[in-house]
């Protein structure tokens, strides 16, 4: 394979992709830079999971190319494309744990999917993953006895048991608590910086996620509509982007759906 010489681990290339005759990403370009966290934002349904899954190879780009460290996801094999996934971590929405397993066991099944490491070292690495996510006390406990926020940092640990590159967030603050949101957040700047990672978040909390990102994406109607760090997003004059940040009830993205006007649909059987 071969291997990116420029500062993106990352690169969609004129990319295009969409179900059926629905374009959801139509010739979008964008890089994500080594050793950063890059925020993915913009309204519901813009095309910011569909990334995350173009990425790992589960969707495969219509047009265009998506290079992961110098070579192309769209072009690989399985083969291929299984040993790029053992470069990447990812944490799902609402964390998605096997519930039959332990909180041990739960971060365990990777090391001991991937790779042929003892027990005694698969016990260790576990451990310490556990520990940077300040649930190493918690290791025997089911998922069934953990909060939303444990739940998070649990499957935080999973995602990164392999030492990946690249780890790829999903809406990792939807429906936590304040104090579970920020210590999430914490730890994704924290573990990102600490382990040399490279971050994409997908969020909608605009809050945590401009105070972490270095590097923030707004796709809207599959273009990007601006990007830039936090304090260039906040100063855009794309009305689109105004309304996201602002959290404008009004505006480019309307509260009614297109359809015909009230007064035809309540006139409907009306007698005269």
């Amino acid at each position: 394979m071969s291997i990116s010489t420029n500062n993106s681990l990352v690169e969609l290339q004129h990319l295009t992709f969409g179900y059926g005759d629905r374009v959801i990403l139509d010739d979008i370009s964008l890089s994500v830079p080594r050793g950063k966290v890059t925020a993915l934002m913009g309204a519901s349904g813009g095309g910011k999971t569909t990334v995350l899954r173009l990425i790992g190879g589960q969707y495969r780009a219509q047009k265009g190319a998506l290079q992961f460290d110098g070579s192309d996801v769209t072009a690989m094999n399985q083969s291929q494309l299984y040993t790029a996934r053992r470069r990447m971590g990812m944490l799902f929405q609402f964390g998605a744990l096997f519930a039959d397993l332990s909180v041990f066991e739960n971060v365990a099944f990777p090391l001991r999917e991937h790779t042929d490491l003892p027990e005694s070292l698969i016990r260790d690495i576990v451990l310490m993953k556990l520990n940077a996510v300040g649930l190493r006390g918690a290791r025997d406990l089911m998922p069934s006895n953990l909060s939303g926020g444990m739940s998070r940092r649990v499957a935080l640990a999973r995602a990164i048991v392999l030492d990946p590159e690249l780890i790829m967030y999903d809406e990792p603050f939807a429906g936590l608590d304040p104090i579970s949101l920020g210590t999430s957040a914490r730890l994704i700047r924290e573990l990102n910086d600490a382990m040399g990672l490279t971050s994409i978040l997908v969020s909608h909390d605009l809050e945590q996620t401009f105070a972490i990102a270095d590097h923030i994406i707004i796709l809207a109607n599959g273009k990007i509509a601006t990007q830039g760090t936090a304090e260039e997003v906040m100063k855009s004059e794309d009305p689109l982007v105004y309304q996201f940040v602002h959290a404008l009830p009004e505006g480019p993205v309307h509260f009614h759906y297109p359809g015909s006007s009230v007064n035809d649909d309540f006139s409907v059987g009306v007698a005269p």
